[in-house]
């Protein structure tokens, strides 16, 4: 099984896992006018087969009891449980996100939904595996949310008018960030108590989770929709190849930067990973700008925004990088 074997080499990997985190969905926007719960099938299968694909690669390097399948017999049933149900419990917070996002826009949705769930997600997490500088920690976290709110002032500035925001979509944002935040304490759990989870195995099961999670919620959500009208379950066959492989790949990407995260956390403490994998809304900012030119004709104050957001981000990832050395 391969494990990062110096700090440098797992900082490496959660900086990765935010990138990916932050990039899958440009997947999503490659589409046109197709609805989210149709793309969420897809994309939950992705990350299922790409945690999979690097269980029995990574994850079973050079054999031995933590091989992947050695462990899934090896380990405690509980523990298997605890990632499965993190899984569920994320996917019903992710789509949650998004819906969010749908009503009340980015500039609302990411700072509150985000931001809850990096303070709670991380707090549980460091009472669970107590790693590293609480202090440095702690501002590190603060930081990273200074600069997700930031992002939603950048984006905020780019809104005319003076739009009331929708009460029921900042319900929905505070929901998904709750429950956001739950499932990195499962995750945690799992790898740290009892005849424990590598990394691997805690991805495989977690993704398992989410996409047996999609036939539960987003089965409902395609009937009752939170957003628009319902949705017919034929129309994810009629949808275009091309908008199922975005799909998959919108879900790689996502199930890639879980797997570096997990990696990570076996040296640094899935706190310090956690911390600097939910920074990934300072990498989908970073399209907006340069890729998909979101901020084209931007006023001096919604640049101002965007440029003390990398100052906050950049320090919150000093702070949280000296957080294990400390």
């Amino acid at each position: 099984m391969f494990v990062p074997s110096t700090f440098a080499v797992a900082l490496l990997m959660t900086i990765l896992s935010t990138i990916c985190w932050g990039s899958f969905a440009n997947t999503f926007k490659g589409t046109r006018n197709y609805r989210f719960e149709l793309y969420y099938w897809d994309y939950a299968l992705g990350i299922f087969l790409i945690a999979l694909l690097l269980a029995f690669t990574m994850g079973s390097y050079a054999g031995g009891p933590r091989a992947f399948l050695a462990n899934v017999h090896s380990a405690d049933d509980l523990n298997l449980l605890y990632a499965a149900l993190g899984g569920f419990i994320f996917n019903i917070a992710n789509v949650l996100l998004i819906a969010g996002i749908e009503i009340v826009g980015l500039a609302v949705a990411f700072p509150i939904s985000i931001g809850i769930a990096l303070v709670e997600g991380v707090v549980l997490s460091y009472a669970i595996q107590p790693r590293g500088s609480a202090t440095l920690l702690g501002l590190g976290v603060l930081m990273a949310v200074v600069a997700v709110v930031l992002v939603g002032k950048a984006y905020g500035a780019l809104r005319s008018g003076t739009q009331a925001v929708s009460r029921k979509g900042v319900v929905v944002c505070v929901v998904s960030g709750l429950l956001m935040g739950i499932f990195a304490p499962f995750v945690t759990r799992a790898m740290t108590h009892g005849h424990t989870l590598t990394p691997y195995t805690t991805a495989v099961f977690l993704t398992f989770g989410a996409f047996v999670c999609c036939f539960c919620f987003n089965t409902l959500l395609m009937r009752w929709p939170i957003v628009g009208s319902p949705v017919a379950a034929g129309d994810y066959f009629r949808a275009p190849r091309r908008y199922h492989a975005l799909g998959l790949l919108g879900g790689a990407i996502w199930g890639l930067g879980t797997v570096f995260n997990f990696v990570a956390a076996s040296l640094v403490g899935v706190a310090i990973s956690y911390a600097i994998g939910q920074a990934s809304p300072m990498v989908a900012c970073v399209w907006g700008v340069f890729v998909w030119k979101e901020f084209r004709g931007a006023n001096v104050r919604a640049r101002g925004y965007l440029a003390a957001m990398f100052v906050a981000y950049l320090l919150a990832l000093v702070l949280i990088s000296r957080a294990y050395a400390g």
